[in-house]
């Protein structure tokens, strides 16, 4: 059976490709990167939690040590009741560069040629590295090192797009969990939350 290696965060963009590859004959082994995020105990909950049930457990990967220190709101959580957050208060510089070097790297210990991932193409400011035109330069340089291949099947597509998708096959929407200012509970307000909500208005479902 082919195997690949699944990025999974728990958000609705992994998750959703998750659950396309189930409905393949591929071999899903997930991997998920504690990166010192505040919601990382959150994340990591509901990634086992919506997963496809018969789909593997996935496997962590701590990498927190590189980013501590970070100002980052989503390394250092903010006080939502007197701090606003900004988009240029939640980037992690190269943070996308080292998931695809590091599932890359594990992908090839461990004998497979494919890694898919959700990510989208990111109209945040300055999250220059979650661009296609990013992914695709990515893919550019990695093809003449080393024998796996990225797959990213949503990099030309909305969120709104994912979200229809979600809808129809079925993903647990609710449960997903992607919010860049808040460890606990969404917090609606930044721009994770703000955009996800505008899928979900755009399929009907809030």
């Amino acid at each position: 059976m082919k195997k690949a290696i699944l990025l999974a965060s728990g958000g609705l963009d992994s998750t959703t490709v998750a659950y396309q590859l189930a409905s393949t004959s591929i071999d899903v082994i997930p991997i998920f990167f504690d990166y010192g995020q505040h919601c990382v105990d959150v994340e990591w909950n509901r990634v086992n939690e919506v997963l496809p049930a018969h789909m593997r457990r996935p496997e962590r990967y701590n990498v927190s040590d590189i980013f501590k220190g970070s100002p980052s709101r989503l390394i250092k959580e903010a006080d939502l009741w007197n701090e606003e957050v900004k988009d240029d208060d939640l980037y992690i510089p190269y943070r996308t560069m080292l998931f695809f070097a590091a599932a890359a790297a594990r992908a090839q210990t461990i004998g497979v040629l494919d890694v898919y991932t959700g990510f989208i193409n990111s109209n945040h400011a300055k999250e220059i590295d979650c661009t296609a035109a990013f992914m695709n330069d990515l893919e550019g340089l990695t093809s003449n090192i080393g024998p796996v291949r990225f797959h990213s099947p949503f990099r030309y597509s909305s969120k709104g797009d994912v979200a229809r998708a979600a809808v129809e096959l079925g993903v647990p929407i609710g449960r997903t969990y992607s919010c860049q200012a808040s460890s606990r509970f969404p917090c609606g307000a930044c721009p994770n939350c703000v955009e996800r909500l505008n899928a979900l208005k755009e399929t009907g479902l809030v």
